[in-house]
């Protein structure tokens, strides 16, 4: 049974939340997934309520001020406030405790340092969020979480322990990592990315997604079927290169409902999702004009910099031309285009593949052709190859990339091709 979505429970009180933290943070995009991993190496050390927990009240010594204790302890150690003269509250913390010393002793120091960040971020989140006082099974390869929880509905996790001892997971069982989902961060204070930005930062950790969200409450101009129009013309080509698209919901001529246009991929770590919010959070029987642009950068090819939190428009308006050009349709017309740049070895990898194709290509495809044309025309053959543009795969490199690739490539394959035996033919005079 598939789980009701929250932010569908609170649709109503989504937009208005939204609205607060547009007129809080002066910003039109809003960051709504967030996923980042920290080394244990660099995660908080566990809170001395782990390490040494205090007795049940009923087993403290006479006259010890165990209310006042609480209170300190409680926010000096980042737990809501609200919930510092709450006995159910207590008790949680008591039961936290007793979960993690129930521990083998060599899962203690890594569950008892998830806790802490746990804390940390639901801290980071505000004080409507809390931990779950129960040690839950993990996702993604995590042996556990720690569940964080919004009106006792999971809305965030924090994942520990690798779920086997395959050589893949030893790296895991070294990381702890955080999944901070849409829902969290629309419901979280204003203040969060500020407050969750300094974590990052302070542990080292590695961001993994962000998602950055841009609401056209009244809809964006000419709608959905204006989306399609301007990926058909071309105008969300990246550096010549045109997207992949995917179309989901019912498009009709005159209209539809539910839709979604998806432009780029997750692979390549950037993909962007138009469609009718109002429809997913109210169906399709919903009135309402509102539509979103949802931007999701991923890390499998791109660094991501914890400025996205800081900066989230910027970084919107630097995913394309036609990101800032809706960004600007909005209402931000001055922002600083911030692209999440490719990770440089990955980038030095992609040229050398793309330019090693082509000369596979060249060698063992094209060689005959090519050498037949060149001894029968001379000074024509100049004329049909000067001047032409490089290969489409190869138009999104620079001049000097391909350039300093091409040589070393060509020598290594060239040199292959003759000691296989698989020499270019050529055509004596």
């Amino acid at each position: 049974m598939t789980r009701p979505n929250p932010l569908v429970l609170d649709g109503s009180e989504v937009k208005l939340r939204l609205q607060a933290q547009r007129q809080f943070t002066g910003s039109p995009v809003h960051v709504d997934w967030l996923r980042f991993t920290v080394q244990l190496r660099h995660a908080p050390a566990p809170s001395a309520d782990d390490l040494f927990p205090l007795p049940p009240r009923a087993a403290m010594p006479v006259g010890r001020d165990l209310d006042s204790w609480y209170a300190e302890n409680i926010k000096d150690g980042c737990y809501c406030p609200r919930f510092v003269s709450d006995q159910h509250w207590q008790e949680k913390l008591l039961g936290l405790s007793k979960v993690l010393n129930s521990l083998p002793d060599a899962d203690f120091a890594a569950s008892a340092q998830a806790k802490e960040l746990a804390t940390q971020v639901a801290a980071c989140l505000g004080h409507e969020f809390s931990l779950h006082p129960e040690m839950l099974k993990g996702h993604d390869f995590y042996r556990f979480r720690w569940s964080i929880v919004r009106n006792d509905k999971e809305v965030a996790w924090v994942g520990f322990l690798a779920s086997s001892t395959s050589p893949r997971q030893k790296s895991q069982a070294n990381t702890i990592h955080v999944n901070i989902t849409g829902t969290a961060c629309t419901f979280a204070e204003p203040v969060w990315p500020s407050r969750m930005v300094e974590l990052i930062e302070e542990t080292n950790a590695k961001i993994t997604r962000c998602d950055l969200a841009l609401d056209f409450f009244d809809g964006i101009s000419g709608g959905l079927q204006r989306v399609k129009a301007d990926y058909e013309a071309g105008a969300m080509k990246v550096r010549g290169n045109q997207p992949k698209c995917n179309m989901l919901g019912v498009w009709l001529d005159s209209g539809g409902h539910s839709r979604s246009f998806y432009i780029g991929s997750k692979e390549a770590g950037k993909q962007t999702n138009i469609y009718e919010k109002g429809h997913q959070l109210f169906g399709p029987q919903d009135t309402s004009a509102w539509q979103r642009i949802e931007l999701r950068y991923g890390n499998k090819l791109r660094e991501l910099s914890p400025d996205m939190l800081r900066r989230p428009t910027d970084f919107f308006a630097g995913a394309s031309d036609w990101h800032e050009k809706l960004l600007k349709e909005h209402g931000d017309l001055a922002p600083a285009p911030s692209p999440a740049l490719v990770k440089p070895r990955r980038a030095l990898e992609t040229v050398r593949a793309e330019v090693s194709r082509n000369i596979r290509w060249l060698l063992n495809t094209a060689a005959p052709s090519v050498a037949l044309a060149f001894h029968h025309l001379g000074d024509e053959f100049l004329e049909i190859v000067t001047g032409k543009s490089a290969p489409g795969r190869l138009q999104s490199f620079a001049h000097s990339e391909v350039q300093n690739a091409y040589a070393s490539a060509f020598s290594r394959l060239s040199s292959g091709s003759r000691a296989g035996g698989g020499a270019v033919p050529a055509f004596a005079p």
